[in-house]
């Protein structure tokens, strides 16, 4: 399809939905407006203007991440923190045809994040600019937009000065648009708010707040009915009330609906209704407006930690940053999704948006998958981390950042807390001073406070505490139904932020060593591990023995030679043994227990749930993404997913590592994970090597054992009888490759993806476990290689390409259908290696 066709099927949609608005006829207000792009790297001159010949540019489809595009270099200013990928100036275009028909119309652009310094221009004339790289935001197209004519929207993003992160952000216009065409009087941009103020499993009340935005040309009266859906699209109550709203202004029309035996969303049930939201003027229907929503009750309690709908619940969660490995920060659906999946089905129950506003995308997810959810704001305010960050702009767009990150995400039931902000240097007990800058200053007064009464709110508070509790009092004041934390990097109750008395939440980043202090200094607050762990581990790689311990990066003057020459010749590699962690974190089975073992703990978010791109602690480039992950970069698990797994899941599970090829006569440390046993046996080559048990909190076994080609099995037992067994042969040469698709039915929208993963095998179909053998890859039909991984944090081959090494025996490769209907052929191949093909398809 060219792009003269796509412009006119937009014009097509447009007048076919919005050319009537009145009777019954629902009113369709939203278009996908991400197909058919331009894009420049590089800043280029008069780019906005009308009349600019963008045609020796490249089309593509958003969302679009030009960093991942790019090659790994120590030289790009990111840094290896950064990804080691370019970043720099890039330019959007996109050219539209408008119609008559959408005249009187109020014509709205919506970017679900733009990475960073984002300027928008319509028809030439600058819209806005928006420095914040992850938030949402909306511009009003309607006075500059030409009726019966081609109209051309413009977007320069710009991530030149770096770094400006700790870790990678990607570049570009990352994240979907929409275009909005709406009548005068609809419903304000987030413009519902949902709250159930009583709940039982007899009967909930729920109350909608609806914003109404009259643009019209006088007052009018609108009604406004609400009403309940259940998931089978059933109504289930209805309210309709009558308001006035006066011209070029706002209004709030609330509505008190009752449901009876609701049904309860939970983790196991995330049982979601949708509230039709609908505005008539004068009989006409205006606006139509959905809205999800859930119904639960929670709470934090100081002694017995974290309840969900009156049951006690131990928050199992992770933190994730916003990228996807291979495909970088362009927020794709299914990614995601496969990424809770793959958490959800290691047992885990939370994620922290680390550290900034997510993609709606993943909000939607976890309401519908049943996930505890931390929502970030802030990574810093006024004190720099990196030269070019957001402290920059703290100052002028704090405040309507945050105001759009609760209005945006305040009615996603998976939501149960608002972190203001994730170890803020203004939390030091050491960052106190006597005076406040011009720019503090401004800031608390431009929350409302006169000068008197900032002399009484503040009495007693430094400077870094008041700024706290204006955030989290602003945040309480547009959601009073959460509670407000942030991530605390100093556990002292002279921490500024703990002073100012105004977080509802005690959350710890790491210093699991103060944790039982927790109840002494905070009397009375809920507690919870905000942030836990960072262990170390490369998927695959074993150092031996298991019980020796690296703590890394190296740090203090007391080191001795031999730890010197662990840390200098580990080749940037870390061990999967659960032996490695920074100095700062801990290991997996320590944190654990202390969650297990402490009711008032109301659970931990742990360092991280999959690697990401930058931050590649504990080593320097040509490392460029992280070790700290219970999952790899491309999504296979490192061998500590299944202690979780058998901690926080009833699945039944055996887990025995590592692999079975080593030098004859090497000693070998054989751990298992297992549950719903009470014993297990090892097993080389028939001969055993002892039973072994768990003792009270611990969490795996362990033999040491003498290597010899063959086969090694284990057996669990309860009871004597045989739960589960597990067997790891020795790999002969590779001979082969094994294609395993995830899905391999797509649908044909453009977006959707397969990831596959690629494996080298023998002869005999054992994974070959050290191999690492180049892949190439070829697709045929309507598929496109939309990325290649393969979990290794310093390989410096592109994420763009067909073709890629295994790393210890696996490697991955994503297809994207391209929006066509059919099926598509892969293909991969590798010297002296038999050749494998799927097919996947596509409706």
């Amino acid at each position: 399809m060219n792009r003269t066709t796509l412009v006119l099927l937009l014009n097509v949609f447009f007048f076919a939905f919005y050319s009537c608005d009145t009777g019954k006829k629902e009113v369709k207000r939203t278009t996908d407006f991400t197909t058919d792009w331009r894009f420049c790297l590089g800043d280029v001159k008069d780019a906005e203007t009308v009349d600019f010949d963008d045609s020796s540019w490249r089309v593509l489809n958003l969302p679009h991440d030009w960093s991942i595009e790019g090659d790994f270099d120590a030289a790009n200013p990111s840094g290896a923190s950064g990804g080691a990928l370019p970043g720099g100036i890039g330019w959007y275009r996109k050219s539209f045809l408008t119609t008559s028909e959408m005249k009187g119309k109020k014509i709205f652009i919506d970017f679900d994040g733009v990475y960073m310094n984002s300027e928008v221009y319509l028809n030439g004339v600058l819209l806005g600019k928006r420095p914040n790289g992850y938030i949402s935001f909306r511009y009003d197209l309607t006075p500059y937009l030409k009726l019966d004519s081609t109209n051309v929207l413009a977007v320069k993003v710009d991530n030149s000065k770096q770094p400006n992160s700790r870790w990678y952000t990607g570049s570009g216009i990352y994240r979907d648009v929409r275009l909005q065409v709406l009548n005068p009087v609809h419903v304000d941009l987030w413009g519902t708010y949902i709250t159930t103020p009583e709940v039982s499993t007899s009967r909930a009340l729920m109350d909608v707040q609806t914003t109404i935005k009259n643009d019209w040309e006088k007052d009018v009266e609108v009604e406004v009915t609400s009403i309940v859906h259940d998931r089978d699209g059933k109504e289930i109550c209805k309210e309709v009330e009558n308001i006035q709203v006066q011209l070029s202004d706002t209004a709030i029309c609330t509505q008190r609906l009752t449901l009876d035996s609701p049904h309860i969303w939970s983790l196991d049930r995330p049982y979601l209704y949708q509230v039709k939201t609908e505005l008539r003027v004068n009989g006409n229907l205006t606006d139509t407006y959905y809205t999800t929503t859930g119904i639960r009750t929670f709470r934090f309690d100081a002694h017995k930690g974290f309840f969900l709908n009156d049951q006690p619940v131990k928050i199992n969660g992770v933190c994730m940053h916003h990228d996807l490995g291979c495909l970088g920060s362009v927020a794709n659906k299914r990614a995601i999704e496969r990424q809770l999946e793959i958490l959800k089905e290691m047992g885990c129950n939370g994620i922290r948006c680390s550290h900034n506003p997510p993609a709606p995308e993943l909000l939607d997810l976890c309401d519908s998958m049943g996930l505890i959810v931390m929502d970030e704001t802030f990574d810093m305010w006024y004190k720099s981390k990196t030269k070019y960050d957001y402290s920059l702009y703290f100052n002028e767009w704090h405040e309507r950042d945050l105001d759009d990150l609760i209005l945006r995400d305040r009615n996603h039931p998976s939501i149960f807390m608002w972190s203001i902000g994730n170890e803020v240097l203004e939390q030091w007990t050491h960052a106190d001073r006597d005076t406040l800058s011009v720019e503090e200053a401004n800031f608390i007064l431009n929350f409302g406070f006169g000068e008197e009464q900032l002399a009484k709110e503040g009495e007693g508070m430094s400077v870094n505490s008041l700024l706290c509790k204006k955030l989290a009092d602003r945040t309480r004041l547009l959601d009073p139904t959460r509670p407000v934390i942030a991530g605390c990097h100093e556990p002292s109750p002279n921490n500024h932020l703990f002073r100012s008395n105004s977080l509802d939440i005690i959350g710890y980043n790491y210093h699991h060593q103060n944790y039982a202090d927790v109840p002494k200094n905070f009397p009375g607050k809920p507690f919870l591990a905000t942030e836990t762990i960072s262990g170390l581990m490369t998927r695959g790689y074993y150092r031996m023995p298991s019980d020796q311990k690296f703590i890394w990066p190296l740090r203090g003057s007391n080191i001795s030679e031999k730890e010197r020459e662990d840390y200098e010749t580990a080749n940037y590699l870390c061990s999967s043994y659960d032996n490695c962690h920074v100095p700062w974190g801990t290991y997996h089975e320590n944190s654990l227990r202390m969650m297990q073992m402490n009711d008032f703990i109301s659970g931990q978010y742990i360092w991280t749930g999959f690697d990401y791109l930058g931050e590649p602690t504990p080593f320097g480039f040509p490392a460029r993404s992280s070790y700290f992950g219970i999952v790899d970069l491309a999504g296979f698990p490192k061998d500590v997913y299944y202690m979780y797994q058998s901690e926080w899941t009833d699945k039944t599970v055996l887990h025995l590592f590592p692999h079975w090829n080593w030098t004859e006569g090497k000693e070998i440390d054989m751990w298992a994970y297992y549950n719903q046993a009470d014993e297990v046996e090892l097993f080389v080559n028939g001969k055993s090597q002892g039973v072994k048990r768990k003792a009270d909190g611990e969490y795996h076994v362990a033999w040491h054992v003498k290597y010899e080609p063959g086969e090694v099995k284990v057996i669990s037992r309860k009871e004597g009888k045989t739960v589960a067994v597990k067997e790891i042969r020795t790999a002969g040469e590779p001979a082969q490759i094994r294609l395993i698709p995830d899905r391999a039915q797509l649908s044909a929208d453009g977006k959707d993806l397969s990831f596959v993963t690629v494996e080298v095998l023998d002869k005999d179909g054992n994974l070959c476990p050290n191999a690492d053998n180049l892949v190439q890859f070829d697709v045929k039909g309507n598929c496109f290689i939309a990325g290649v991984d393969n979990g290794s944090p310093f390989s410096m081959e592109r994420f763009k390409d067909n073709k890629r090494k295994a790393f210890y025996g696996k490697c991955l490769v994503v297809l994207q259908n391209n929006g066509n209907d059919g099926t598509c052929t892969l293909k991969a191949m590798s010297s002296g290696l038999e050749s494998a093909a799927i097919t996947i398809n596509s409706k």
